[in-house]
């Protein structure tokens, strides 16, 4: 099983490298493969989900990449979906594959607002938002605020306890607004387990951060 299942992802990296549109330094094809080591992870813990449809979805699941402030943003999953459908019936997936990856890929996104409603959905949606946790989620948050033309942080109220968050305008306040809140929407007991460890970066940079600003 295990040689059938690396055979199949190289398969699908080949197929994103050459379909992917718009990749970016966080959104390319290491952070596919990392999902896609997350998701086998959370999937051999929970004991649950068909391995060839995870892989499926977390490889294709940015195949097509707007930026963060695209109007039509919201859009980019089905969009990634519709076009790996077409990839996936090349690659000889069966319409029930197709179906399971396109519901994943459309489900993962955030901005989409899409109920995971399937195992391997939910485990693909948990291993892409362990992406955003961590060391990893602090440089690419940074990465694609610089990307956006953000400011680092507000160097007057630092961790906005005078005013609104802002993380259209400031990077560090996306930290507040949405990284540390993603844990608790976690869908599986794995998954949650491994954002609680990987939040606990982000709120120790946090610390450092103040003490560096000397913010009380």
């Amino acid at each position: 099983m295990k040689d059938a299942v690396d055979h199949l992802t190289e398969a699908l990296e080949a197929a994103y490298l050459e379909h992917a549109e718009g990749p970016d330094g966080a959104h390319d094809v290491h952070h596919a493969r990392r999902v896609w080591t997350n998701a086998r992870r959370i999937a051999e813990e929970e004991g649950t989900g068909d391995l060839r449809i995870i892989a499926a979805a977390a490889y294709l699941h940015d195949l097509v990449n707007l930026r963060k402030d695209a109007p039509d943003r919201h859009r980019a999953s089905a969009q990634s979906g519709a076009k790996a459908s077409r990839v996936l019936a090349e690659l000889g997936f069966s319409e029930e594959e197709i179906e399971g990856a396109r519901h994943a890929i459309r489900s993962h996104s955030y901005s989409a607002g899409i109920p995971p409603e399937t195992p391997e959905a939910r485990i693909v949606q948990d291993a892409d938002r362990l992406e955003s946790l961590g060391a990893l989620g602090l440089a690419r948050a940074f990465h694609v605020g610089g990307v956006l033309g953000r400011g680092l942080l507000d160097g007057e109220d630092p961790f906005a306890r005078r005013r609104p968050l802002d993380e259209v305008a400031y990077s560090l306040d996306h930290f507040q607004s949405k990284l540390l809140k993603l844990p608790e929407k976690f869908q599986t007991a794995s998954g949650r387990r491994m954002a609680l460890e990987r939040a606990q970066v982000l709120q120790d940079f946090l610390q450092t951060l103040r003490t560096e600003l000397m913010v009380e």
